[in-house]
């Protein structure tokens, strides 16, 4: 990957991470002699409506409820080829999948800063909404003054939804051995107590006697038992027995009830915002400390606790199907083929070859797509433009039905249609129709089966705003598969 210069007016100095949605790099500001975390959106993603709506709203959300225990957003912007960006405040502490990565941390210190992360998701649920996907790449440090003290952080929001969004039919996401168990069921409510779940969860990782078998994967009610640290008080393990009870009405209801019942469990008083310094900083052990716990027997618990199974597309949060990077744009009108996908083109349009990001055959190679538009390269960037994204899934035909995929890809700020059912060149589309407020004024969602064999087609169409009725079912009907 080579590092841009620049980003916006910030140089950039070194690559920070690289995620399924976004690379982050590390910029400079040379007027305030400062550094901050530079959030770019994949350009695998950058063709999908869906994604740049969550990569922004995240941006958004942060800077709305502006806290000192989140991430701080300074600005967004957007580079030229389109792609959204998100200028952060730099945790320059790291995360705590670092820290554990370097130690395990002393159970006073892991209780602590357990206490802290469930004082920062309170902050979210206060204003009404849901992490859902808590993980300790998700907790990072950043200084705060001098003799070694430091904030604890919540970051990556891009899961988050307010809770009226959230509930109902919302979309599967989360981590592994951190995700609620009905964040695995498409229908079910999504609330608060989710994320007591992963704080469990994240508890049980930073206090196991054995944290290399702390995060199984198992989705079934009864998995192994654990084993907590000798030291750790039995009434904390009844908290984190509570916390990821399978079922969502036997635990704590938010993170302010998980907090209240972890400081009386493990004796704390109410502690502030930041950390201290010295031994009360909640960092990684010395590998000759008094901190190593990893291979210390300890009390076992029968905790219930069940590891949930990502049933998304990709890793790290990616919800129902995304379009990946385009490549050369193809001369406007006729047809144009990529795989088994055949479309034809509306007049003045072109089209260029893409993947279906996260979505991968039984031959390991990512699935087949394209999007098409009068502009390819810029059709998810600029609302102005019509275009469509198509993409065909032998994978997500094993798992879903296509009104099933559809009712995975709500969008929360628009007011969907009736859904309906059209017959074009041999194929049985399901359609969902969305009228918005702002942005695009429509978006239609559109699936259906491959008529010869068990693969999802899927089409995502943002009409010409001039355009009749009947431009949808014109598009589809061009839409030809082998």
């Amino acid at each position: 990957m080579t590092a841009p210069l620049r980003i916006g007016s910030y140089t950039i100095e070194r690559l920070l991470g690289v995620g399924s949605f976004a690379t982050v790099w590390l910029g400079y500001d040379r007027a305030l002699d400062a550094h901050v975390a530079i959030k770019v959106l994949a350009e695998n993603w950058s063709h999908d409506l869906r994604v740049r709506e969550r990569f922004l709203d995240e941006a958004r959300l942060l800077r709305r409820l502006e806290h000192e225990r989140l991430i701080r957003v300074h600005t967004v912007g957007e580079l030229p080829d389109g792609r959204p960006y998100a200028v952060l405040a730099w945790a320059d502490g790291g995360s705590l999948r670092d820290r554990l990565a370097a130690d395990e941390l002393p159970t006073p210190a892991a209780l602590r800063l357990l206490g802290e992360v469930c004082a920062g998701v309170a902050v979210l649920h206060r204003h009404g909404v849901v992490h859902r996907d808590l993980t300790p790449g998700n907790i990072l440090f950043r200084s705060a003054g001098p003799g070694g003290a430091e904030q604890v952080l919540i970051a990556d929001l891009g899961l988050a939804k307010a809770l009226a969004a959230a509930s109902g039919l919302t979309a599967r996401a989360g981590t592994p051995g951190y995700m609620a168990p009905e964040q695995d069921d498409p229908g079910a409510v999504i609330d608060t107590r989710a994320d007591v779940y992963g704080l469990g969860r994240l508890g049980i990782r930073l206090l196991a006697a054995d944290p290399t078998g702390a995060n199984p994967t198992r989705t079934d009610r009864h998995p192994p038992e654990f084993r907590l640290r000798n030291d750790v008080p039995p009434a904390v393990a009844a908290v984190l027995a509570q916390a990821t009870a399978h079922r969502p009405a036997d635990r704590y209801p938010d993170a302010a009830t998980m907090h209240d019942a972890l400081l009386r469990a493990s004796g704390q008083p109410g502690r502030p915002g930041v950390a201290t310094g010295g031994s009360g900083r909640a960092g990684p052990a010395t590998a000759t400390g008094p901190g190593r716990r990893q291979s210390r027997p300890g009390r076992r618990y029968r905790l219930r606790l069940a590891g949930a199974a990502v049933v998304a597309v990709a890793a790290v949060g990616a919800v129902g199907a995304e379009p990946g990077g385009a490549g050369s744009a193809r001369p406007v009108g006729g047809t144009y083929t990529t795989g088994p996908l055949t479309v034809t083109l509306p007049p003045g349009w072109s089209a260029t070859g893409a993947t279906w990001a996260g979505q991968y055959g039984a031959d390991g190679e990512p699935e087949p797509a394209l999007v098409m538009s009068p502009q390819p390269r810029r059709w998810a960037a600029d609302p102005r433009l019509p275009g469509a994204f198509v993409g065909l899934s032998a994978s997500t035909a094993a798992r879903a039905t296509p009104a099933g995929f559809l009712a995975e890809r709500t969008h929360g700020e628009c007011t969907p249609a009736p859904t309906r059912v059209t017959r074009q060149d041999g194929v049985e589309w399901t359609v969902v129709a969305y009228r918005c407020d702002r942005g695009r004024p429509q978006i239609v969602e559109s699936a259906a089966l491959h008529p010869g064999r068990s693969a999802l087609v899927y089409a995502q169409i943002t009409p010409p705003v001039a355009s009749g009725p009947d431009f949808v079912d014109t598009l589809l009907a061009g839409v030809h598969l082998r």
